[in-house]
């Protein structure tokens, strides 16, 4: 068993990652009923990444805090600033394309039973409750927000305990961390089971009467993924910015974009990092940082969806009221993660703005909802391969400015 392991960990992962995906695709069009027990391979995958992705954060941030020595540089600053500069840049151009490519929607989508926030208040509250949620509650309920807290805490206050007491964090963070890459080792069968039961269960042709919604979803997303990041990364490193964005979309969108979950690929894009050889006291906080406020395509869903609704309303919407919308939606869309629902169910507090009524708002959630099984996909592809991005970006930042060659 083990030269046969040995065997398929030496192939590429994602040539196997491809093949995955091309034999969920034939046995979804082959065999849909016979084949179906496979998309019990994808929940698997996810639910094995979502189990250890809270215990690997926890402790991998710990350790990082104790380990840091006094003077000892890093680029948290730079990447809190390249998240939120990102995300609020990702809202403007989602307004923008709004207002030169207007869509109405077909409001006839039912209510949704899960109450969404009434204001920004409301949002802010939701952060500050799961930033001082229970620490074990915290880590079973996959809260980010709060494992991050407490795990710095901890840190800082270990930080004068006994060799023996740091070394053996050390040691569970590398334990965690071997468990986490064989469990990606198996992404291939995974995937298979994800694409294989998202083609049985939702189809495509549900789909083409919000065509023109999901064209300016993932036109938008594409002008900040090809347009905005390159140009953001091109002025902290001064070289061809592609290949290190493609090689982001390739191991850690990819995979975003089947398991639709930011903190499901917390371990994936870990593994990037330390592929692309960055400093690991900074991306063990960094990447479940981003994974909780790096949400640049939750700003663009939450921007469009209520434009939309504004325009299916006949509402005119003024300059002060548009850049209103993209500070707001920015803002909304880094607490997210911490609203049950995600991005969708900050589009009423995006439509108050313009005074829709809730029930209305509502409908707009419900078409969300309908095309999520495209929009969640790409807004998860988005937001996580640009945690990769942006956390590289400060740190080659560094590296040019000391003279170090930047290989991609």
């Amino acid at each position: 068993m083990k030269e046969i392991y040995n065997k398929w960990i030496e192939i590429s992962l994602i040539k196997r990652v491809i093949v995955g995906i091309l034999l969920g695709i034939l046995l979804v069009t082959v065999a849909p009923d016979k084949a179906s027990g496979i998309a019990i391979l994808g929940d698997i995958f996810v639910g094995a990444l979502k189990a250890v992705a809270p215990v690997l954060v926890f402790f991998l941030v710990v350790a990082a805090v104790i380990q840091h020595k006094e003077g000892q540089k890093s680029n948290m600053k730079s990447i809190v600033s390249l998240y939120l500069l990102g995300t609020l840049l990702a809202s403007i151009v989602a307004v923008v394309a709004s207002f030169l490519f207007p869509v109405e929607l077909i409001l006839q989508a039912g209510e949704s039973a899960i109450a969404p926030p009434e204001n920004i208040y409301g949002v802010l509250k939701s952060l500050l409750m799961n930033l001082v949620d229970n620490p074990l509650n915290a880590i079973l309920r996959g809260n980010y927000i709060g494992i991050l807290f407490w795990s710095i805490l901890f840190g800082i206050f270990l930080k004068s305990g006994k060799e023996s007491t740091k070394q053996a964090i050390v040691d569970i963070s590398e334990a965690i961390l071997k468990v986490v890459k064989t469990v990606i080792e198996f992404a291939p069968f995974g995937i298979m089971g994800l694409i294989f039961n998202s083609m049985r269960t939702n189809g495509f042709s549900s789909l083409l009467i919000y065509g023109k919604l999901i064209l300016l979803l993932l036109g938008a997303m594409a002008f900040v993924t090809f347009i905005v990041n390159p140009v953001i990364a091109w002025v902290m490193i001064r070289q061809n910015p592609f290949p290190l964005i493609m090689k982001c979309l390739k191991y850690s969108g990819m995979t975003a974009f089947f398991t639709r979950s930011s903190a499901a690929n917390i371990p994936v894009n870990m593994s990037l990092c330390e592929e692309l050889g960055l400093d690991k006291d900074v991306y063990s906080v960094s990447i479940p940082l981003g994974a909780t406020i790096n949400m640049g395509g939750a700003a663009i869903t939450i921007s469009i969806f209520a434009l939309s609704a504004a325009h299916t309303l006949g509402i005119q919407i003024d300059i002060f009221s548009a850049i209103l919308l993209s500070v707001l939606s920015a803002i909304s869309a880094c607490g997210a993660s911490g609203v049950a629902g995600g991005s969708l169910l900050l589009i009423p507090l995006a439509c108050s703005l313009f005074g829709i009524p809730n029930e209305i708002a509502m409908q707009v959630v419900g078409v969300g909802f309908i095309i999520g099984v495209i929009q969640d996909s790409c807004e998860t592809a988005l937001n996580s391969s640009t945690d990769v991005l942006f956390t590289s970006l400060a740190e080659y930042y560094n590296w040019r400015k000391e003279g170090r060659a930047i290989l991609i």
